[in-house]
């Protein structure tokens, strides 16, 4: 059967499964298209007309409340009331029947699996940021004198224009083993192989480095958005300013040090603390890897492993809110960085 053969004979089973999901979703699917944008309009023409009957000195302190309300509602019902639940559920037992208060957390915090996820978090939270840091502030400083900068910037972030997941997927390939008598089709290994004359390696499953091997994909994927944030931030330093350093005997390392680094450290810890929130948040590449075995689990795996493997809605639980209370902190922060930065402006 050729090609179009088989696309003639699939149409009939296509029409029939058209009918039946306009026939089942009709009611929502003309919800969506009509009554969306009529409640929309409807929300923003009555309320304008609401403030307009109020005094003219109190209309501009109380229009903005009325645009933003909606979101604050959705924030509240998608973001807040999960959250508020799942802290609730955390003092419950497995079926949610007894209150155990914080038996969740110690017996969670004692247990040996839980401490080496712990311990992977950690490593995640040194590693990531601070190569992602270094490599995009790297990498900023160098294509910032290079003849073709924009096609170079865009390679170095292209990995930013795919998913983790895909990137775990690549990766797959580059760490890809074979036993050392056959030939290498992992590009690690075959360079390992041919060029050094090493043995294979089993990059994903070796517990001496497979969690290092983890962190490098992040860091592949993350140095593009380090790199055009802290771009951004070079290039926003008065070229007069490193001139007059220059013009004074100042080296390159001399003006680096002293001049661009200080002036782009506020960028510089926005851009980590933002990273932190990521390496805190880790989850597509080490499921997609290695599913959190060979001692690669790390918290945000191993709270969905919990809740959709096991059906433990307690131990889930707990562990957002242990990954909650990682991330508040780091969030408080960056946003009293943000707010510093524009004091300055």
């Amino acid at each position: 059967m050729d090609g179009m053969t088989l696309v003639t004979a699939r149409l009939p089973l296509l029409q029939v499964d058209w009918e039946t999901l306009l026939s089942v979703n009709l009611p929502t699917l003309l919800f969506v298209i009509i009554g969306v944008p009529l409640v929309l309009v409807a929300y923003i023409v009555g309320f304008d007309v609401l403030v307009r009957r109020l005094p003219k000195r109190s209309q501009p302190s109380v229009r903005p409340w009325v645009w933003v309300a909606p979101a604050i509602a959705f924030v509240g019902l998608i973001l807040v009331y999960p959250m508020i639940g799942t802290i609730v559920r955390s003092f419950f037992d497995r079926h949610g029947d007894t209150f155990v208060g914080l038996g969740n957390f110690v017996r969670l915090l004692t247990d040996h699996g839980i401490l080496i996820v712990l311990r992977n978090n950690l490593l995640w939270l040194l590693l990531y940021p601070g190569l992602v840091i270094l490599f995009g502030l790297l990498l900023a400083v160098l294509s910032d004198r290079v003849r073709y900068e924009k096609p170079v910037k865009s390679l170095i972030f292209m990995p930013m224009a795919i998913s983790f997941v895909a990137m775990a997927i690549i990766w797959q390939f580059m760490y890809y083993y074979r036993p050392p008598d056959v030939p290498q089709t992992g590009t690690l290994n075959a360079i390992l192989v041919n060029i050094l004359h090493g043995q294979p390696q089993t990059w994903v499953q070796d517990t001496r480095f497979n969690n290092f091997a983890l962190i490098l994909i992040g860091i592949w994927g993350g140095t593009g958005f380090a790199m055009v944030i802290l771009s951004a931030a070079l290039k926003g330093i008065p070229g007069e300013l490193l001139e007059a350093a220059r013009v004074d005997g100042a080296n390159e390392m001399t003006v680096f040090r002293r001049i661009i680094l200080p002036l782009m450290m506020p960028t510089i810890v926005v851009v980590g603390t933002t990273m932190v929130i990521f390496a805190l948040k880790a989850f597509d590449v080490v499921y997609v890897m290695t599913a959190g075995n060979y001692n690669t689990d790390i918290l945000a795996r191993r709270m969905y492993a919990e809740l959709y493997n096991a059906g433990n809605y307690a131990n889930a639980s707990a562990l957002a809110v242990i990954l909650l209370l990682a991330v508040v902190p780091v969030l408080i922060f960056n946003l009293r960085q943000f707010r510093a930065v524009e004091a300055r402006r």
